[in-house]
């Protein structure tokens, strides 16, 4: 740390204590967009910044049960350590922790100095250099993220149940759908927290709610998307209650889904999504990133939609994407171009599900649209009328298997998130694949024990 630097996080650590903040939260996201980290007091901040904070890099190749995956440079190694170091812009005050301070980390592989070749947030990051260095875009996105609350329930699937179960709330506000209030409690908090939090409202599903997040530069909404679910999940927890963003928590409801607005910015600041000359009030850059999109949607749903149980939340008439396909206002593809122009030209990405971590997401659009960009690839038309008819365009993956098997094979998007990366995170979906089959579930109980 070099003297400015110092100085710097001195500084900080003076403002926090006249603040009354006596801790710093410092957190990341592992492969799976879990937020991992460590309190620090605050008096402990500068030796922090200086020598990062040593976590087991396993932590990257562990399940949501705490197994550890067979991922290179894990166990293999000898379980050899990463470095988090705060990233002191990112700190803001946590309201429902009076006292804590909360900052985002950088993960750095200390034998080279370098990002840990499993970090999410530096991948995208690198993605995004690739990005400006060849195309001079920067690329702004809106994240769009739902979610299911469960109240205790010891006869309920896994000691839960559904919150305010009742039919026909469809984006309704008020105590109908929330009869205890639990959204404007949430909606309020994230406010204080600064993460861009605009609207909310009780969502299509029972259980089910949607916060609205602003737009901003793609770092800077993958972070502001990572600090919401891990707020939502947090604040849940105060209330004894669980926010799940599981693709499809309920058989007889339907998912919950993570929607990218994405458009980009030229080297003058204007819209590169724009042209009202052009074919449906759309540039030719546009035409190539959704050709992008299109052509890599296959692999992306390794990223975009990363569970075993993702799938299940696809289909025909699910207003969730069956088909690899676009069209114009049209919420039955999987790519959707909102009806604004100028300014607001921007594409509707529905591909992803809200179990997705929102780094590798982003990152693995970005790189969709920097490949159709590179490419000068161009779409076919887009989709007319209701969608779901597989004889009008090719059907996404249909498990997760099939995804990260078209994941494996896209070189081309592969080759741009590095292969380190690709290699980790096949290894470790693979392993969770192989999990879920060898595990006997309720419904082959049900439908087999007492007839066979």
């Amino acid at each position: 740390m070099n003297p400015s630097e110092s100085d710097r996080v001195h500084a900080v650590v003076a403002d926090l204590r006249a603040r009354g903040i006596d801790v710093v939260r410092v957190a990341y996201p592992d492969l799976i967009g879990t937020d991992r980290g460590r309190d620090v007091l605050v008096d402990h901040l500068p030796s922090v910044q200086a020598h990062g904070l040593a976590f087991c890099r396993a932590v990257f190749h562990t399940t949501p049960r705490g197994e550890t995956v067979a991922v290179t440079g894990g166990m293999d190694a000898g379980l050899p350590d990463v470095c988090v170091y705060p990233d002191l812009d990112t700190l803001v005050d946590i309201p429902w922790e009076p006292g804590v301070a909360w900052c985002l980390g950088e993960t750095v592989d200390p034998a080279t100095g370098r990002p840990a070749a499993e970090a999410p947030r530096s991948l995208l990051r690198e993605v995004l250099r690739r990005m400006a260095d060849e195309t001079g875009l920067r690329p702004v996105v809106g994240p769009e993220l739902e979610y299911f609350l469960c109240e205790p329930d010891p006869d309920g699937r896994g000691g839960w149940r559904r919150y305010g179960d009742a039919p026909g709330n469809v984006y309704v506000a008020g105590r109908r759908g929330d009869p205890d209030g639990h959204l404007l409690r949430t909606l309020r908090h994230l406010g204080k927290l600064g993460i861009g939090a605009t609207t909310g409202n009780h969502e299509f599903c029972s259980g089910q709610f949607e916060i609205n997040l602003h737009h901003s530069d793609a770092l800077d909404a993958a972070d502001r998307a990572f600090r919401f679910k891990a707020s939502v999940k947090e604040l849940a927890r105060l209330e004894g209650r669980l926010a799940t963003f599981m693709a499809k928590p309920f058989a007889d409801e339907g998912g919950s889904g993570f929607h990218l607005h994405l458009s980009c910015v030229d080297p003058v600041g204007a819209n590169a999504f724009d042209d009202p000359d052009g074919a449906h009030g759309l540039s030719t850059v546009a035409h190539h990133a959704i050709a992008g999109v299109l052509a890599h949607a296959p692999a992306l749903a390794a990223l975009l939609n990363p569970t075993v149980n993702s799938y299940k939340r696809f289909g025909p008439d699910t207003l969730a994407p069956w088909l690899i396909d676009w069209g114009l206002d049209n919420r039955s593809a999987m790519a959707r171009i909102p009806p604004e122009r100028g300014a607001g030209a921007r594409l509707e990405i529905r591909l992803g599900d809200a179990s997705a971590n929102p780094y590798l997401a982003v990152a693995g659009l970005l790189a969709a649209v920097h490949l159709g960009l590179r490419d000068k690839a161009m779409p076919p038309p887009p989709l007319e009328g209701y969608g779901y008819d597989a004889a009008k365009a090719p059907t996404l993956p249909a498990t997760l298997t099939e995804a990260l098997d078209a994941f494996a094979a896209d070189d081309a998007l592969t080759a741009l998130l590095g292969a380190e990366f690709t290699d980790a995170f096949l290894t470790y979906k693979r392993d969770e694949v192989a999990r879920f089959h060898r595990h006997v579930t309720d419904w082959e109980f049900t439908e087999y024990a007492y007839h066979l």
